[in-house]
């Protein structure tokens, strides 16, 4: 069995002038990073065909660490469209270093339903996190200096202004600035969150274009006055000199499948610590340039695709034609208590007993108004007997149900699916997004509704340092923006061990953070961190460069 690297080696890749050229998209268009990857104009966006356009979701169960294979469908899912005589393109979000070199590895797709090239969009790409990076700390430096500037005369209270690094380091979490004498500024507590998690992050991918995210930038807040109100970007006086750090990263970046197609990869925010979806210039961007586009958002529904429509779609005026929800016969089976080593034996009965997880996915995504179509992603120990049942279940659920085999066989594994997603979308009609919340509503409100509507909980339970940010943003009049809930991604609680459909239990929210740059207020539940740790063992002890290749890198 090829690997995933060893697979994207095979595979010829044609230049990204050609890839641009079947888009119709001409020279002068295009702003070339090597060979085979490009920036694209986000003018490209037209909002009359793009209106005509199907925009399709894939989202997931409750990821395991068996994995789910998101990615991969969504690929897949595009390439088939386009064997069944479709002209679709899948849009995704950028990979992280963190993940890259931590946990999970690469995001690129597997197998023979990747994009291409799979080793640059999974390390530097087109240097969009870079900038992020860059410009979030460049505003910690001018911050850091005016205070210092200022230090006789000081208005600064309260500093909220991280740090970030597109890395996973806990020994960053928490720091002090400033030591070693008064030449070195004031000393101040500080740290670092991941790349992913900044709010430069959530603006990129939420910006309706470059003044927009001028914009969003200057309302940014980096920290308190005395007199309680906030000091932003725009007081700082340093909006115009951010938005040119990040001008090209604005613009979408062009590549391409293991079978030539198009796609587009932009942004690339974290669902568990923000909002989970690639940038909205992309999605539409995409939209404007085929009659298909295929999208996915992070981890399992009640995080990314919860987020997806009550925030993006909301505020883009996007509504999903379909929603693909993938599911594996090893984490049903991990949700039902099985060993990760006992997952990949027939287990009917385990499968039977994870069902609960899948059942609860799918009746959220059909309040929120939308038809679904569940993905089975198959891996070669899967029996006829587990998936027999589960398209037996999804029949009487009144849901489709379609194997998806992308993996293995590239477009031609995931035909299936697609005659299903397009007998869908032909046959029942999108209908407008049931928001789980009103923006109308109050904030503690919002929290209530997506705990007790989307996750099943009891009830929220505020810490005290929550009540006291919710009071104060409040008393500033954000009250009506929507939420962002940053949770653990393992399962519908604030509690990575309670799997499958838990109920009786309660949300804990420990703090509530204005994002007054993006437009939403992140509600903190559990014991979430934004700047993510290793595991005893890395991927990076995984990853080599031999013979100038590289190595374990998916």
């Amino acid at each position: 069995m090829l690997t995933d690297i060893e697979i994207a080696r095979s595979i010829a890749l044609k230049p990204i002038t050609q890839i641009a050229e079947n888009l119709h998209i001409s020279a002068e268009n295009i702003e070339p990073y090597g060979r085979f990857k490009a920036k694209i104009p986000y003018q490209l966006i037209d909002e009359e065909k793009l209106k005509k356009s199907k925009l399709i979701l894939v989202t997931a169960i409750t990821p395991t660490k068996a994995g789910i294979g998101k990615t991969t469908t969504s690929v897949g899912l595009a390439l088939g469209l386009q064997k069944i005589g479709k002209k679709a393109i899948v849009a995704l979000r950028e990979p992280s270093l963190g993940p890259c070199f931590g946990m999970k590895g690469g995001a690129a797709g597997g197998g023979y339903a990747q994009v291409l090239p799979m080793e640059d969009i999974n390390l530097h790409f087109t240097g969009d996190f870079h900038a992020l990076t860059t410009a979030h700390n460049m505003i910690s430096a001018l911050l850091d200096n005016y205070i210092y500037q200022n230090r006789e005369n000081p208005s600064i209270k309260q500093v909220v202004w991280k740090r970030v690094l597109d890395i996973n380091d806990r020994s960053l979490r928490f720091i002090t600035t400033g030591l070693g004498g008064v030449a070195n500024g004031v000393p101040a507590e500080s740290g670092f969150d991941i790349t992913v998690a900044s709010e430069l992050m959530a603006i990129l991918c939420l910006a309706t274009d470059l003044d927009d995210l001028r914009t969003r930038i200057g309302k940014i807040i980096l920290a308190y006055k005395f007199d309680n109100q906030p000091f932003t970007v725009q007081d700082l006086g340093v909006t115009g000199a951010i938005t040119v750090l990040l001008k090209d990263a604005i613009n979408p970046n062009l590549v391409q499948t293991t079978e030539h197609s198009a796609a587009i990869i932009h942004g690339g925010p974290f669902a568990n610590i923000a909002h989970g979806c690639n940038s909205i210039l992309a999605t539409k961007t995409a939209l404007s340039l085929a009659d298909f586009v295929v999208t996915e958002a992070g981890f399992g529904a009640d995080l990314g695709a919860e987020k997806f429509l009550n925030i993006k779609c909301r505020l883009a005026n996007l509504c999903p034609a379909a929603t693909v929800l993938v599911v594996t016969s090893q984490a049903l089976k991990l949700h039902a208590g099985v060993a990760y080593e006992n997952t990949k034996n027939a287990d009917l009965n385990a499968l039977i007993k994870g069902i609960p997880n899948l059942e609860r996915h799918i009746e959220n995504l059909q309040n929120f108004g939308q038809s679904v179509v569940v993905a089975f992603n198959q891996y070669a120990f899967d029996n006829e007997e587990e998936m027999n049942y589960l398209r037996e279940f999804c029949q009487q659920k009144n849901v489709a149900f379609a194997i998806n085999n992308s993996f293995a066989q590239g477009g031609a594994g995931a035909e299936n699916l697609a005659n299903e997603v397009i007998k869908m979308i032909e046959n029942q009609p999108s209908k407008p997004i049931h928001f789980t919340y009103s923006l109308e509503q109050s904030i503690t409100e919002k929290i209530e509704a997506v705990a007790k509507k989307i996750y099943r909980a009891d009830q929220i339970v505020l810490s005290k340092k929550a009540q006291t940010a919710l009071n104060k943003i409040n008393k500033l009049g954000f009250a009506n923006l929507p939420i962002c809930m940053a949770k653990t991604q393992y399962s519908f609680s604030d509690n990575p061990k309670l799997l499958a459909a838990p109920l009786g239990f309660s949300i804990q929210i420990e703090d509530v953070i204005l994002n007054a740059g993006a437009g939403f207020v992140v509600a903190v539940a559990g014991d979430i961190m934004r700047m993510p740790g290793l595991p005893e063992t890395p991927q990076a002890n995984l990853i080599d460069l031999k013979n100038g290749h590289i190595e374990g890198l998916s």
